[in-house]
């Protein structure tokens, strides 16, 4: 059995100190303090999982590559194998073994399991915090449609039919389109672009469902699109101090709407407008374009795991 030690091997002290090195790796790995995250995870050694054959935080930052290369568990054990700066980010020395791809998967549910992904996740965002990197002027409210693995439910079944491979996996319709899968929704820290709030749902799922979850509460405004407009909803921000930035759409019998909400409208769409190059870096960079796995709880696992990565990149990229 292999267990990584997190310290060099033998092999190690022959290499040129440069050699492997990777600069971007190497700024997020000092962009944070990760023994917190070393604790929390410390836990899997004694949670009935079993004693893994690998340091925990070896495998979180394992699944981290994965987010940030889109890489599956086949391909991040090759490339653990093989490419020096991945494993120095990891902790495995030149004669540590490798994780395969089930101890890797194994990992992952574990982590599931035990609802770690979401402790990382609001541990890594407390360091941010505490770095003063998250601004708390306003928050972006805002959701993205990522489709199922697993494929679609034949035309027989229709619109709204389940999928017996993913039944948690659902219908909703966006610009004349249908979409089977889920939907992402964030809450992103204005100026900073940090991710604050990471919950996912089915794509039925409406976005006014889970905003009162993504408002952090200690932010100084919330900016939102009209499908988060909600009567009551403004009055919550109203009475926490919070100002309102929620665009306005028009209601039943209302030809169109008075010209000061369309001039409201105009001042707010640009700054929330910001929150659509989260979803960008996460499609076009991560190709979250697709989950990963099937049933929500695991998906919803990826999804903080893919949060947690952005936020290291961008606490890399705003400690330079």
């Amino acid at each position: 059995m292999h267990r990584s030690s997190g310290q060099l091997g033998f092999g190690d002290g022959f290499l040129d100190p440069g050699l492997g090195r990777n600069q971007r790796l190497d700024a997020i790995d000092a962009a944070i303090d990760w023994e917190p995250l070393d604790r929390l995870v410390r836990v899997l050694y004694s949670a009935g999982e079993g004693r893994p054959s690998y340091r925990p935080l070896t495998m979180v930052k394992a699944l981290l590559l994965q987010q940030w290369y889109g890489l599956s568990d086949v391909r991040l054990e090759e490339v653990l194998s093989d490419t020096l700066s991945y494993r120095r980010f990891v902790g495995l020395s030149l004669e540590d073994g490798t994780p395969d791809h089930s101890t890797i998967s194994r990992f992952r549910t574990a982590l599931c399991r035990h609802e770690l992904d979401t402790a990382l996740f609001e541990e890594v965002l407390g360091q941010l915090e505490a770095k003063g990197m998250v601004l708390k002027e306003g928050t972006l409210l805002d959701a993205t449609l990522v489709s199922a693995q697993a494929r679609r439910p034949g035309r027989e079944a229709g619109m709204g039919g389940k999928s017996s491979h993913d039944p948690d996996a659902d219908w909703t319709r966006k610009n004349g389109r249908s979409h089977f899968g889920y939907k992402a929704h964030v809450a992103v820290d204005q100026g900073s672009g940090v991710i604050r709030q990471a919950i996912l749902t089915p794509a039925k799922t409406s976005e006014s469902e889970v905003a009162d979850d993504l408002v952090c509460g200690d932010e100084q405004a919330v900016y939102a699109d009209k499908a988060y407009e909600h009567k009551e909803r403004r009055a919550r921000l109203k009475a926490a101090g919070i100002k309102d930035r929620v665009m306005h759409r028009n209601h039943r019998y209302q030809a169109a709407l008075p010209y000061w909400q369309q001039r409201r409208n105009a001042l707010i769409a640009p700054i929330r407008a910001a929150v659509e190059r989260v979803f960008g870096t996460l499609k076009r960079s991560y190709g979250y374009e697709r989950v990963g796995y099937v049933g929500l709880k695991r998906n919803a696992t990826q999804f903080r795991l893919l949060c947690i990565a952005f936020n290291l990149k961008k606490a890399a990229k705003l400690s330079a």
